[in-house]
């Protein structure tokens, strides 16, 4: 079976649907490829600044996502040893006007289907589940080859967009190699009910090896994710192994790890309970890398990623996906066009998000090394407004382009 459409897009997530409800709605053909069934759990730190509400609104999903979300986040918070400070979280304009507001956090399982169901309204093509097996080039075409069970269909399009992440590796031109290396960086998530966290705080969680956060998300849900080093993770495993077992499993390591490296993860967890497993992913692929190649465009963390610590995953991914498409939507057709618009798009892409990504690079870094935790408390004990200052330069208070 073959198909032709206008853009071909890998990936349903919030970039992979931002990109293709955007260009749908300039009259674009458009298909969504996404592997995994929905709705699905994700490791994810699910916390979307306020300056995507506007965008939200753009993308019809805004009323759905503003009845759904957890409380808004009003101060940010370090957890670290015994220590426990918080600050104000600053507010972000959201676009539509100068009133200023606050993030707030949705699940994934939740926000995926929302904006999914907004991209099938809109007339969007969805094959899922379904995996990109292969994508060649045949003169002005791409063909990419798609496979459900034993079922394989060819979709044509001269435009690909590959929203597909950076964790998993893959056949496709545009995923990344999978390496593994003991300073490699791995996911872990999960949701907890119950929990004495504060509606309003937003805690950045530091210890020994590795750093996370907590918020309250929606249903009365904590979310709770963090990274840890790939070797750390081996050692507690090892050290925490049940008896007749030859290493403890990797959530429990994890999660021992952060009750005891943490006096505000004890206090906030001493009541809750799981809600679902533990989820793991990984390794991390913080940087940034190249926007477009012969007509493929990256989105999401496919273009570049910056470490979870500044708890901008989501709103880098939607916004990533309105920039390309707007973009696309006014370049002249043919290959031509195709590569001025990937040329600008990675400008202004770099212009919007480079800043944040070296800022959570720098902040990761001295959260990773050994004894900083320490000095990390010290300094916000002494100066909380330094976690309001770096809640700023990581950019929950810069709005999307377009909507100021």
């Amino acid at each position: 079976m073959t198909r032709f459409h206008d853009a071909i897009i890998i990936g349903a997530g919030p970039a992979g649907t931002s990109v293709a409800l955007t260009l749908a709605r300039c009259g674009w053909a458009v298909a969504i490829v996404e592997k995994s069934a929905f709705p699905r759990r994700k490791v994810c730190g699910e916390y979307m600044s306020a300056s995507n509400l506007a965008l939200l609104d753009q993308l019809e999903i805004g009323d759905a996502w503003r009845a759904s979300a957890g409380p808004e986040i009003h101060r940010v918070g370090f957890f670290s040893g015994e220590t426990c400070v918080e600050a104000p979280m600053p507010r972000a304009r959201n676009g539509v006007s100068a009133r200023p507001g606050f993030g707030r956090a949705l699940g994934r399982d939740i926000l995926d289907c929302l904006l999914l169901q907004a991209a099938g309204s809109a007339g969007i093509e969805i094959f899922q589940p379904c995996r990109a097996v292969a994508i060649d080039r045949t003169g002005e075409m791409q063909t990419v080859r798609i496979q459900a069970g034993d079922e394989t269909t060819t979709l044509h399009a001269p435009v690909i967009v590959a929203a597909h992440g950076s964790w998993e590796p893959g056949p496709l031109p545009s995923q990344l190699g999978k390496s593994n290396r003991p300073s490699d960086l791995l996911g872990f998530k999960a949701h907890f009910t119950g929990s004495s966290l504060a509606p309003d705080l937003m805690p950045l969680l530091v210890f020994p090896g590795g750093y996370g956060g907590m918020v309250s998300a929606d249903h009365g849900r904590l979310s709770i994710s963090c990274c840890i080093r790939r070797d750390m993770l081996a050692r507690l495993r090892k050290q925490r192994r049940p008896k007749h077992h030859s290493h403890a499993s990797a959530a429990d390591a994890v999660c021992r790890h952060l009750m005891e490296s943490c006096r505000g993860v004890r206090d906030v967890l001493e009541s809750a309970h799981p809600d679902g497993p533990w989820l793991a992913a990984g390794p991390i692929r913080p940087g940034i890398r190249s926007c477009y190649e012969r007509d493929i465009f990256r989105v999401g963390n496919a273009a570049g990623e910056s470490h979870p610590v500044i708890a901008e995953g989501i709103s880098m991914a939607l916004q990533s996906g309105w920039l390309l498409a707007s973009e696309l939507a006014c370049a002249p057709k043919g290959c031509a066009g195709r590569e001025a618009a990937g040329r600008r798009y990675e400008a202004v892409w770099k212009r919007l998000f480079s800043t944040r990504v070296h800022a959570a690079a720098a902040i990761a870094g001295i959260a990773l090394r050994p004894g900083s935790a320490s000095l990390m408390a010290t300094i916000v004990r002494n100066f909380p407004q330094a976690l309001t200052w770096g809640a700023q330069l990581s950019g929950k208070t810069k709005p999307v382009p377009g909507f100021v």
